[in-house]
């Protein structure tokens, strides 16, 4: 008969709602709030279709996450498939490193776009003030409590946050689009073709999530069928409601507009149909949507860094659980930690930069492991084939926006990636360092 405690770790299992919420949340987050004049300055009347260019990456790499997922059920996701695809362990190392890293950014970017929103609808001053600050700080607080009391609470909470959160995005969409005008979308290409494909590169974070869910496939329920299910699903939707927002704010805002409200676009969009209401309305979808993404991302990279420990990657001390239920709670504390500090100190362009380079190049290496791996993992071979190709050009793409654009910025980035190899070398259990001393 199962102890008590086995009873528990049993039934706290997500199902398929609780996959797709997991993933809706991670994508949806602060991402389509921050980047979408990025993406309307660079892509013009064409942003909607600059968002399908990154869907379909997205889409690709996903097939590559559901069938690596299921053949390995490892919560270590993206740095378990590297390390059994390729013979050089750094390389799963170092991609490791770079998954945690970017996800510490994303979640700054969420955090740090919850305390613009924050402030604004309350009124308590001005982004980067002392009230932004505490905003972005208790939020991060708060889902550090929730993901330790446990798996079913933080699935719970995902259900309610995304569920009315698209429900609100659901109903700009819908009334937004009755209100288009059709002339403020022509002509499509306004902007050149180049500028769909670098708007689609610099806004690739917007679907950086859904990678999460193979992390938690020991604790869902049905992992073969839901797992590829809950991938799908997820990028379909997210992708869908990417779209529709796209197009409801260029036909109701002009670029210049879009452009300079930033963070603020689709709330200032709704005001012509919606009236101050709808500032208001979008304004709450921007706060569950930035908390629903900080709740999915601290959940699977604490799983993450806990696998990583494991191998060796990481102190043991990430791998600790409570003695009750499988939390990490060691690795759930350190990373938030960071998070609080990173979202407090950091320049917000340079974050969500290098959070976009950062996931597509994970994306193009788990691409190449499911291709090489092809076989063992029974995906076709052309599916990651593609995934890598699209993948590697958007991230060749953004590199050649930033060289021309933030060379400055593109230099730091390119010392962080240094940074990171050397952390990899000296902590790995595979460093040249240990292997010198054996």
């Amino acid at each position: 008969m199962a102890s008590k405690v086995e009873q528990t770790v049993i039934t706290e299992k997500l199902g398929l709602k609780e996959l797709v919420a997991l993933g809706v949340g991670g994508m949806v987050g602060g991402g389509i709030f921050s980047v979408l004049g990025l993406s309307v300055s660079l892509s013009g009347h064409a942003a909607p279709l600059a968002f399908v260019l990154g869907g379909i990456v997205a889409l690709l790499t996903g097939f590559s996450y559901a069938h690596l997922g299921l053949a390995f059920r490892s919560d270590g996701g993206s740095f378990t498939y590297l390390e059994h695809a390729f013979k050089n362990k750094n390389v799963a190392g170092i991609g490791g490193w770079l998954l945690i890293v970017g996800y510490i950014g994303t979640m700054a970017l969420y955090a740090y776009t919850f305390g613009v929103y924050g402030t604004a609808m309350l009124g308590l001053g001005q982004t980067g003030g002392l009230w932004h600050h505490v905003l972005e700080t208790a939020v991060l607080l708060v889902f550090l409590g929730i993901n330790l009391y446990g798996v079913r609470a933080t699935g719970t909470t995902e259900d309610i946050l995304v569920l009315v959160k698209v429900a609100i995005l659901g109903l700009f969409a819908i009334v937004g689009i009755i209100h288009l005008q059709a002339q403020d979308l022509t002509p499509f290409v306004n902007k050149g073709v180049a500028g769909i494909f670098m708007g689609s590169a610099l806004i690739f974070v917007a679907y950086e999530g859904f990678e999460l869910i193979p992390n938690a496939v020991n604790e869902m329920e049905e992992p073969q069928r839901n797992l590829p299910k809950g991938i799908l699903y997820s990028i379909l939707i997210t992708t869908l409601i990417y779209v529709l927002v796209a197009l409801v704010a260029i036909g109701n805002l002009n670029e210049e507009q879009i452009i300079h409200y930033k963070e603020y676009a689709l709330a200032v969009a709704a005001r012509p149909f919606l009236g101050h209401v709808g500032f208001l309305l979008i304004g709450l979808g921007a706060l569950l949507s930035t908390s629903s993404a900080i709740n999915a991302t601290l959940f699977g990279t604490a799983r993450l860094a806990k696998v990583m420990a494991q191998e060796d990657e990481l102190p043991k001390a990430f791998s600790y659980t409570a003695r009750t239920k499988p939390v990490p709670w060691v690795s759930l504390v350190i990373i938030s930690g960071l998070t609080l500090f990173f979202v407090n100190i950091s320049n917000l362009t340079i974050i969500s930069s290098f959070a976009s380079l950062t996931f597509l190049l994970i994306f193009a290496a788990v691409n190449a492991a499911a291709f090489k791996l092809r076989d063992r993992i029974n995906i076709a071979g052309w599916l990651p084939g593609a995934g890598f190709v699209l993948s590697l050009s958007a991230w060749a793409v953004l590199l050649g926006y930033l060289k021309r654009h933030d060379p400055q910025g593109l230099m730091w980035l390119g010392s962080f990636y240094v940074g990171i190899v050397i952390l990899e070398l000296i902590f790995s259990k595979r460093s040249i360092i240990r292997r010198t001393g054996s």
